[in-house]
């Protein structure tokens, strides 16, 4: 086996954490794929992976080498792409990040149509609620809420959402609406676990100001909270476009709408920037577009284009 087909292997391997897995992904039979790694090992004169009977985990030494090794085959799949002509034509494996709620309503219909333009092309969406490092876990495309820090990542902005707290038309019947965030003391509230939004909002957008949250009921699913708002038990609080449908069809009711916090950006963020790969440039073309006509990521201000 030669040095670049064993780096594909660890790099299967390592994603993968599984000796078989990443045997069955490059194409080879597990012994022949532990020889490999048994023989780049002996190489580098260092482990790259603790095994156990369960599980294949990455050294330290082996975190750092994946980095490195990515960005080499990267750079000889680039120069192979533009030898051939393939850099115009979108093929090969797309992988996506998303948050979960936004990948399971938006990401993944996209995906599937997708797909269906360009038959050459493979999709993965990984729904995560947490920052993805886009180089080191090996995505192409990630959908990012919120500011985005100073980077070398290329963003390309989508829309805006905020955050939203809502109930059904029945709670607020019975318990009331509440008209000063220091009315949520008296009601019943539904937050997510994680974090401090479990026990604090902040809501206001000039002035903003925390709320402690004496939460009745904390869930870790926003689905789930979501739900338990529609049944009627207590106010929820959520971004915009994960409840649009419930509040255009009036399932669910915003409160202190005066009281939100300034809207959060939302864009779709990649690595490669002018030089992307066919496929990465052939998403960004179909999904940019759609994405921005959907009337839960405009907001009510979204007058701002990139």
């Amino acid at each position: 086996m030669d040095r670049l087909q064993a780096l594909s292997v660890f790099v299967a391997v390592a994603e993968a954490e599984s000796f078989a897995q990443g045997a069955r992904a490059s194409g080879l039979s597990a012994p022949s794929a532990t020889r490999a790694i048994n023989t780049l090992e002996t190489h580098l004169g260092a482990r790259l992976f603790t095994r156990s009977t369960r599980r294949v985990r990455l050294t330290e030494a082996g975190r750092a080498y994946l980095g490195e090794v990515r960005e080499i085959l990267a750079q000889l799949q680039a120069a192979d792409d533009a030898a051939s002509g393939a850099a115009n034509t979108p093929v090969g494996r797309l992988r996506i990040t998303c948050p979960q709620e936004f990948g399971r309503l938006h990401v993944t219909p996209l995906l599937t149509g997708f797909l269906d333009h360009y038959p050459q092309v493979e999709a993965e969406a990984m729904m995560l609620d947490r920052i993805v490092n886009l180089v080191e876990e090996g995505f192409d495309i990630a959908v990012r809420i919120g500011h985005l820090p100073d980077s070398e990542l290329t963003a390309v902005r989508i829309g805006q959402v905020r955050r939203v707290i809502c109930a059904s038309p029945d709670y607020l019947a019975r318990l009331g609406h509440p008209r000063t965030p220091d009315d949520l003391a008296r009601h019943r509230l539904v937050a997510l676990a994680g974090g401090a939004a479990a026990r604090e909002w902040q809501l206001g957008a000039n002035a903003p100001q925390r709320v402690s949250v004496n939460a009745r009921l904390t869930v870790s699913s926003v689905a789930a909270a979501i739900d338990v708002a529609r049944q009627g038990w207590g106010l929820c609080r959520v971004l915009s476009y994960q409840v649009g449908p419930d509040l255009d069809s009036g399932q669910l009711v915003r409160v202190l709408q005066d009281h939100e916090p300034a809207p959060l950006p939302v864009h779709l963020v990649h690595v490669e920037g002018r030089r992307a790969a066919a496929k990465v440039r052939a998403f960004l073309d179909f999904a940019v577009p759609r994405l921005r006509a959907l009337p839960v990521l405009r907001g009510e201000d979204d007058t701002e284009r990139d």
